[in-house]
């Protein structure tokens, strides 16, 4: 292509006026073009971004539902109603007994599944956004350097960290939730009515008291913090492995800012909410003002079939649709699929 310093044209101009012109508009011409072709480029960049970041948002929505019949598996298998309601079927003689246990195992366990099902949407649009930048960076045209920043080994072992939220993380959750469950209903008789706001308020106690007691922040139960567990969740010093702990460690300096704190908030008071929309629909075929503590049990126990659904629910879907949860995952992805010079 054509180039010309400013002296070269300047002296052009001073021999020949027209052809100074002409040469000028040929200068014009060329530089014109060269933005023209670097606008359309970055056009093309920012266009197969957006593309690949909304891909990664529709990943993000499946394996979340995918991943929902294990989370409901983890709760029930620790939290198991059904055992006690079988009992009760034969008549037993310590009948109070196990519905004084079935009141405490049936609001735990809804209460733990709205808790976990938001922790496991956020956490995986956190994990599921790095990883898309990365891989988006890995593809990228002109990319400086060979080095994949996600090699598929590594997506392997760094993914597996979610175990922990259907691990140890779950099982401390329930832990707390119990107690702060056990602190509010245990001594409630199971005679003893309730409207739908009465309901409402008692989870609201629950949950103030989960997260006023609880030892650690939320994002304990989503993510091991500890330096060791990190270590052996990456198994190892290989390349991979290093690699594989720097996702974790910047996982959970994701988890940690106030931004997450806003986001998982957020959608912890939808899910409340959506909960409670749930719960309504209990009452109004009865037209009931209020009711007894015994038939709200079977109704609160329940709740876990739709919470962790596998088929699209309103419960999942507005979780997942959240305007917030959106706009944080971009901020993720935008974070990560910027290459760091850029960053600098």
């Amino acid at each position: 292509s054509l180039r010309f310093s400013s002296s070269n044209v300047t002296s052009l101009c001073c021999l020949c006026p027209f052809s100074g012109v002409y040469l000028l508009g040929k200068y014009a011409q060329i530089k014109f073009r060269e933005i023209q072709e670097r606008e359309a480029t970055e056009y093309i960049a920012q266009a197969r971004r957006q593309f690949h970041f909304e891909s990664n948002q529709r990943t993000c929505n499946m394996t979340v539902l995918s991943m929902l019949p294990a989370l409901k598996e983890a709760i029930v298998t620790q939290l198991n109603s059904e055992s006690l309601t079988t009992l009760l079927k034969s008549k037993p003689a310590n009948k109070l007994e196990i519905w004084e246990d079935l009141k405490i195992i049936s609001f735990t366990r809804t209460i733990v599944a709205v808790y976990s099902t938001c922790m496991l949407v956020v956490l995986l649009r956190v994990q599921l956004n790095i990883i898309g930048g990365y891989l988006y960076l890995d593809n990228s045209v002109g990319k400086s350097t060979t080095t994949l920043l996600a090699p598929p080994d590594v997506q392997q072992q760094y993914l597996s960290s979610i175990q922990h939220l259907l691990g140890d993380g779950l099982t401390e959750l329930i832990t707390v939730v119990k107690k702060a469950v056990q602190s509010s209903l245990g001594s409630v008789s199971l005679k003893e009515t309730w409207s739908l706001l009465e309901l409402e308020q008692q989870l609201n106690w629950i949950r103030a008291e989960v997260e006023a007691s609880s030892r650690r922040s939320l994002s304990w139960y989503l993510l091991a913090d500890d330096e060791n567990v990190l270590a052996d969740q990456a198994c190892g010093l290989t390349d991979n492995d290093i690699m594989t702990i720097k996702l974790l460690n910047e996982t959970r300096d994701m988890l940690d800012s106030p931004d997450f704190t806003t986001v998982l908030k957020a959608c912890l008071n939808r899910g409340f909410s959506r909960l409670c929309d749930n719960l309504a629909e209990f009452f109004r075929p009865l037209s009931a003002v209020s009711l007894p503590l015994a038939k709200i049990i079977p109704i609160i126990n329940g709740q876990i079939n739709t919470i962790c659904s596998e088929t699209p629910s309103h419960f999942v879907q507005e979780l997942l649709m959240n305007d917030q949860v959106k706009e944080f995952a971009a901020n993720v992805y935008e974070t990560f699929s910027t290459p760091q010079e850029l960053q600098k």
